[in-house]
Parts: C-alpha cells; structure tokens; sequence
C-alpha cells in the first residue's frame, strides 16, 4: 500500500466535513511544514487554511482561537477539536473511516487530488541564527529559489528553536531540484 501521512488525512477529512456543511469558516489549520501538495489541493478544493509553528499546541492554539473544527502535522498528529484538543490516533482512524464509508470511495480515490511534492531538509550550523536569518545574501538566495521554482514548489528557511541552526527546507517538482535549491541557500548561509 501508499503511506497516507497527515497531510492527506488533512485533506479527506477537510472535504468530507465540508460537503457536510460542518467545517467553519471553510478553513483548516496546519504548519509550516506541512507539503505545498496539500496547499494546492485545498486551494483547488476552494478550502481555505491557516498556516502555525510547528507543534500541536500551536495548530490547536490557532483552532481555539478562530473556531475552526480540524488541523493537524504532516505527522499524523490531527486535531478534531469537537472531539479532543490534541491529536489521537483512534479518533483520526475513525473519522476517515467515515469519509472512506460513506463516500465509498477507497483511500488511494480520496487522497488522489494531493501530489505530494518531494522534500528536502538541510541543517545548517551558524554561530550565530540572528544574524544568518538576516542575512542580504540568503535572502538574495531565497529569492532566486523562488523566482526559479515559479509557483512550482516553495522554500522554508527557519532557525531552530533549541540549536544553532538554520533549516533550509525545498519542496520542488524533484528531487533533484530540492537538492540544487537546498545547496544553493546552504551554501549562501555557510558563506
């Protein structure tokens, strides 16, 4: 079988609620982390979203906040706040189990739509995260990813909370591309 990672549940369980009438403000909440193929499905399901730090508090935060009924990691870590306010594992099971029953529609149908993008992440040592993330050159360097994956992939550069580093993070057509794009903004940053 495929793997059906967070993302994916993000999206079944997005659609079902909303053809339900039971996803307020038409919006779900997820990370940063979360892959650009999971932006393009919701946008092309005209389901809107609202990006968080990573961490489950931070998605449930955000959920409280807005009133919004689903969110949840790349991990498979869902919230369904009308049930919990963290994720669970059983719960999640359940609610796509009821997307999958009744729209009686296999998993693989229903989580078609989602294109996961390939994704690489590099951990850049700095001496000092401040001034790296500041930096004109990397943000130089960003731009020209950017401008050279055109709508087709997205670039996420952030510092570590508890080390010093800096994560250098593409999502691009392939692998090859990622890892171009990710060595070039590495490069820029080790200077």
């Amino acid at each position: 079988g495929n793997v059906v990672n967070g993302d994916k549940i993000i999206y079944i369980c997005a659609k079902y609620l909303k053809e339900h009438n039971q996803l307020p403000g038409n919006k779900v909440v997820v990370t940063v982390m979360s892959n650009f193929g999971l932006f393009k499905a919701l946008d092309k399901a005209e389901i809107g979203y609202e990006k968080t730090k990573v961490g489950d508090r931070y998605v449930y935060e955000n959920m409280k906040e807005n009133g919004y009924v689903l969110g949840g990691e790349q991990s498979g870590h869902i919230i369904f706040s009308k049930y919990a306010t963290t994720g669970d594992g059983i719960l999640t099971s359940i609610m796509v189990m009821e997307a999958v029953l009744e729209s009686k529609k296999s998993l693989g149908t229903l989580t078609s739509d989602v294109k996961i993008y390939p994704q690489l992440l590099k951990n850049v040592r700095v001496a000092d995260k401040d001034q790296a993330m500041n930096s004109p050159a990397m943000k130089a360097a960003i731009d020209r990813v950017n401008e050279r994956l055109s709508g087709d992939g997205r670039v996420l550069v952030r510092s570590s909370g508890t080390e010093p580093l800096v994560r250098v993070m593409v999502e691009a057509a392939s692998d090859e591309i990622c890892k171009e794009c990710v060595d070039e903004i590495a490069a820029t940053i080790e200077g």
